[in-house]
């Protein structure tokens, strides 16, 4: 018996089965017959069939048959979906969902070959088809619609490690980030006839939605907590303060949090128009602020389409002074700011050594350039608004605990498109609200 493995030659790729089966997958420009199957698959997905799957699993009278769905690919979908965190995990199962689909539409399309083009230039199997295109157009939008997975408007296949240039077998070598070898076994049983495609597909898509469900009413149970600590509490600044710091610093991926706090506090000052002649820009996706993506800070300011204000979280960094040398880089494509800083979880260190070179960033680009740590941030952040005497303090505390926690129950998606899964930060600061409730151990 050999061991399985892949061939690569110029022109073509062989996959070798242990019992000395080959699959070879010939390199070049869609075939007539790759055409003909990726029209079909994309006439069907444009005319709602994942969509149609969704609401027939939704519907409770209707008979969801999972008989022929054996118990060990059962937990290998269940496995799919209990491994989505706030930050890996989700293009495995949209991915998943995606080649159900196409099998389901036309079982005679290897779910293997992910590239398909009719171009030159573009690296393409014969017997491909674009897996990014069906994704991006029919796939990731209805996922985000039902809110089943917290999805880059982009897409899931615009992660780097699904697009090798490599069929999708158990010796494809990217490093993907969650249930790999689940979803390996999950395309290897495809690809052999061992399982039916259409009724993994349902049974995927219920587990979602029963996810979905969950947390809808976990939302509603710490909105309801919330409700009571607002009742049974007077809420101050520095009350708000070590609710939202308590919250951030025993969940994980704390970054993101603290990015999210930041931004709720914006959120409730502009709902008590404390900058009237700005907007404040919706909370950007999990990653760190660059000049790609166009934007200075995490949180930012605009006035005429213009970021005219930014801050840089920077959760467990107190040195600065490469993001420093960053920020001079973005203001030279951003002239309209005139406020731009660092908040930073721990105490900012060397502020000295960095000054001067501070100092010649404000004389140069005209602008206030601050560095402080987050206490001291919404500290300096409540004294703005008060001064502005359009609110009360602690009309401003409960406003942002408030938002804090509508953030996380998707709950305020046009300002805070939190597009990481938020189950067990909600469930966290569910708990840490009724703690804080007299005599409500069953809150």
């Amino acid at each position: 018996m050999n061991e399985l493995h892949l061939r690569v030659y110029a022109n073509r790729s062989e996959l070798v089965f242990s019992d000395g089966t080959v699959q070879t997958f010939h390199e070049g420009g869609m075939n007539q017959a790759a055409k003909v199957r990726y029209r079909k698959i994309a006439v069907e997905l444009a005319q709602g069939y994942l969509e149609g799957q969704i609401l027939a699993c939704s519907d409770r009278s209707a008979n969801c048959d999972f008989s022929e769905l054996i118990q060990e690919h059962r937990a290998i979908l269940d496995s799919l979906v209990q491994s989505v965190t706030s930050e890996v995990g989700r293009a495995l199962v949209g991915l998943a969902i995606l080649q159900l689909c196409v099998k389901s539409i036309e079982p005679e399309q290897n779910i293997r070959l992910h590239k398909g083009s009719t171009g030159k230039r573009d690296f393409s199997w014969c017997d491909g088809i674009s897996m990014r295109s069906l994704d991006k157009q029919y796939i990731t939008p209805v996922l985000r619609k039902y809110e089943l997975l917290r999805l880059n408007a982009d897409g899931f296949m615009m992660t780097r490690s699904l697009a090798e240039n490599y069929p999708y077998s158990t010796v494809y070598k990217a490093n993907i980030r969650g249930a790999r070898s689940e979803w390996i076994i999950l395309v290897e049983a495809i690809e052999a006839g061992e399982l039916a495609p259409e009724v993994a597909l349902r049974y995927l898509l219920l587990k979602l939605l029963n996810q979905a469900e969950k947390f809808k009413i976990l939302a509603a149970q710490a909105l309801n907590n919330l409700s009571l600590f607002f009742e049974a509490k007077f809420i101050d600044k520095e009350i708000a303060l070590s609710l939202i710091v308590h919250h951030i610093n025993v969940s994980d991926y704390a970054a993101r949090l603290m990015e999210i706090a930041m931004h709720s506090l914006f959120q409730a000052m502009q709902d008590y128009q404390v900058f009237p002649s700005s907007i404040l820009k919706p909370l950007s996706q999990m990653r760190s602020a660059n000049k790609k993506h166009g934007n200075v800070g995490d949180i930012e300011l605009l006035e005429e389409r213009q970021i005219v204000e930014a801050w840089d979280a920077k959760y467990g960094k107190a040195y600065l002074r490469d993001e420093i040398e960053e920020l001079s880089e973005k203001l030279e494509v951003h002239p309209a700011v005139r406020r731009a800083g660092f908040v930073t979880s721990l105490e900012p260190e060397r502020l000295d050594e960095m000054q001067p070179r501070c100092k010649e960033i404000e004389e140069i680009y005209g602008i206030s350039l601050e560095i402080m740590a987050f206490e001291e941030w919404i500290v300096e952040q409540f004294k703005r608004a008060l001064a502005e005497e359009t609110v009360l303090e602690q009309e401003l505390a409960v406003a942002w605990i408030t938002a804090y926690t509508e953030s996380l129950a998707q709950q305020r998606r046009a300002i805070a498109p939190i597009d990481e899964p938020c189950y067990q930060w909600l469930l966290t600061i569910k708990d840490i609200l009724a703690e804080e409730l007299p005599d409500t151990p069953n809150s």
